[in-house]
């Protein structure tokens, strides 16, 4: 491969759809192991504000992070929608959004991938694995175990 040649599309088969602070973003669909609606969660002393707090999913603590003050602090926290859950290793976490839209295939144009301003500061190509088109709108596809792995790590 040269230094002409870009990165190839990716065709996604199954790529989650959600919307956070009104832009849509999506992931890949195994990534996110279930989707459960979002409920009250027990506030951490002295946590960033991005996480929400611990909940109970069947018996296992679960931090629940909310993306969109994730990605940008100046967003107001989640108030409705549901919580993806995303396995790190051996832990659960939780990603909170605001509505999650649908499940179609894609084709991701990874040579975009640090390109989003919707990310802001985060960007950086690392949470963002490329862009995709629907309809007439732009999807920003993240890898939600980077993200995930970035907060568990900070």
């Amino acid at each position: 491969m040269d230094s002409t040649t870009s990165i190839p599309d990716v065709i996604a088969p199954s790529t989650l759809l959600f919307r956070v602070g009104g832009v849509l973003y999506g992931c890949d669909i195994n990534a996110a192991l279930e989707i459960i609606p979002l409920r009250a969660t027990t506030r951490l002393p002295g946590a960033p504000a991005y996480v929400r707090g611990l909940i109970n999913v069947r018996g296992v603590i679960v931090t629940v992070l909310d993306l969109g003050v994730r990605l940008d602090e100046s967003r107001a926290p989640v108030s409705e929608g549901s919580i993806l859950l995303v396995r790190h290793r051996e832990r659960l976490v939780g990603v909170a959004v605001e509505e999650v839209v649908d499940v179609r295939g894609l084709e991701i144009d990874q040579s975009r991938a640090g390109e989003s301003s919707a990310v802001g500061p985060l960007g950086g190509g690392t949470i963002v694995a490329g862009v995709a088109t629907v309809g007439d709108g732009t999807v920003i596809v993240l890898d939600l175990e980077v993200l995930v792995r970035q907060v568990l790590l900070s």
